[in-house]
């Protein structure tokens, strides 16, 4: 960061007055220092505001003007003279020097301190530096933005505006494969070749200058071993260490891009090769897909698997759209199948129904009354088939609408879950229980609750008469009052079975 000398001079408030040196006054200043040395020209390096007083001033005209010689030599890009002090005016012999070389010479006035210079360049230095900042922290955003909807043009076009410079890459042939503007000057492009062609330096990195004197500064784009080719920025002025990251930034994004495709070829390619390998083998070698799906389990090699049922096309649309986005946000390789309005995806075992939850919940209510989702519980990746199945029977004891049902859940009532089941079940309880239902009401017993605790004790009296509250032998005898109305053996199994689950689809 610079700031002219121009600059300084319009600062009204501290009342400098140029006397000699007009020419240079766009020279640039990168720090403001006072000094009394009579020789200090081994300290200076360059762009320096150097104010004196003067009182070591050598005492004749000779010395005095090789002093100031000897600063434009240093490369300063300006002295300040304090008045008022040691001289009560600037001598003319200085400003006679100082008009023949170019280099700025002003006065301040005994009122202005040198503190007060020194504070406000470095203050503007310092806003310049804000400002720099802040403008690469606005520009990396956009470039990272750019690379995903308009890829390496738009990088490069986003760069050439934040430099306020010409931008291009050329491939590793030399040819020119990007730039902003578009159109360039034919002997630039000859010249930025050349010195590319003569960069001999193993560094990533380099600057030189054009015949303008324009600065050239390119850096290789490269991953590893691949060299993807040349970025170079031609600017007025060498780049500022805050340009310098802005490139590196810019750098970073092309080599992303320039590696995508390359990436996204060799997976065609391997897959490819499956789908060939399975076209020529008589028998299908399954082994390169369960190898590809391992990259769906977690770190114990385990695997769920999430089914929804969709009532439309445009639903299961929807819901593989809310699943691949879900997926791709918790960093989970994506296996999905879409196929006769059902969607499946592969989860890692150490997924649960919270992450089906999310999704679900997430999908528009208009949609989500469309959908019935189950999740299985966790499989060996092996095992994905059955994991599968346990998924879709979830799915269909699911609620329409509802939240996702675990496979587990069903543990116990998979039969009642299935309306075809319980129509069965409630056939059955129309035909056998009518009667005991019919002989409760009318004698007012309880032969179909003692019926119901003796089959879930599983034939125990002791446990069946604690349900009830009742003794034994009166349990006893309700049952065998059941049995004679129902015409059956309930010391038979099968029998006991079958009358449980009629009782429970009719009281659910």
């Amino acid at each position: 960061m610079n700031v002219p000398v121009a600059w300084v001079l319009g600062q009204s408030d501290l009342a400098l007055a140029l006397k000699g040196g007009s020419a240079g006054v766009e020279r640039e200043i990168n720090l403001a220092l006072a000094t009394e040395l009579p020789n200090p020209f081994r300290w200076l390096s360059g762009g320096e505001l150097l104010l004196t007083t003067g009182i070591r001033l050598a005492d004749t005209s000779e010395e005095r003007v090789a002093y100031l010689r000897g600063l434009d030599a240093c490369n300063v890009a300006a002295v300040g003279f304090g008045t008022g002090l040691t001289h009560p005016t600037v001598p003319d012999d200085l400003v006679r020097a100082a008009d023949e070389i170019g280099l700025p010479l002003f006065e301040v006035p005994l009122r202005t301190p040198f503190a007060a210079v020194v504070k406000r360049v470095t203050a503007r230095l310092a806003e310049q530096q804000y400002d720099a900042v802040l403008r690469a922290s606005r520009a990396q955003p956009r470039m990272t933005r750019a690379v995903v909807f308009g890829g390496a043009q738009a990088i490069v076009r986003e760069l050439a505006r934040s430099l306020a410079s010409k931008v291009l890459v050329l491939d590793p042939s030399g040819r020119v494969v990007e730039s902003h503007p578009k159109s360039l000057d034919a002997a630039l492009l000859a010249e930025i070749k050349e010195a590319l062609a003569s960069d001999t330096s193993t560094a990533s990195s380099s600057v030189s200058l054009d015949k303008t004197g324009a600065a050239i500064t390119h850096q290789r784009i490269s991953v590893g071993s691949d060299d993807h080719g040349d970025l170079v920025v031609v600017s007025k002025l060498p780049l500022s260490h805050i340009d310098q990251i802005l490139l590196g930034h810019a750098n970073s994004l092309l080599a992303l891009d320039f590696e995508k495709p390359a990436r996204l070829q060799a997976a065609q390619n391997k897959l490819n090769s499956h789908a060939l390998g399975l076209l020529l083998s008589t028998e299908a070698d399954l082994a390169p897909a369960w190898v590809q799906l391992a990259a769906a389990a977690d770190s114990r090699n385990n695997i769920r698997v999430l089914a929804a049922s969709c009532e439309t096309a445009s639903a299961t649309k929807v819901v593989a759209a809310a699943l691949e986005e879900a997926m791709n946000r918790a960093g989970h390789s994506l296996f999905m199948q879409s196929h006769d309005r059902q969607v499946i995806v592969v989860l890692p075992g150490s997924e649960d129904a919270t992450f089906a939850r999310r999704v679900s919940t997430g999908i528009a209510s208009s949609v989500r009354k469309l959908i019935r989702v189950g999740v299985s519980g966790v499989h060996p990746v092996d095992q994905v088939v059955a994991a599968v199945d346990n998924a879709k029977l979830a799915a269909s004891a699911a609620e329409r609408g509802g939240l996702p049902l675990e496979f587990s859940a069903l543990t116990g009532q998979a039969l009642l879950s299935f309306d075809a089941s319980r129509r069965i079940l409630n056939a059955v309880a129309d035909t056998m229980l009518t009667p005991v239902e019919d002989y409760d009401r009318s004698n007012g017993t309880e032969l179909l609750a003692s019926l119901r605790a003796f089959l879930e004790a599983n034939g125990h009296w002791e446990s069946a008469a604690a349900a009830t509250g009742v003794h034994r032998h009166t349990l006893r005898k309700r049952i065998s009052q059941t049995e004679a109305l129902l015409g059956c053996n309930l010391d038979i199994a099968r029998v006991r079975a079958e009358l449980l689950l009629a009782i429970m689809a009719r009281g659910s």
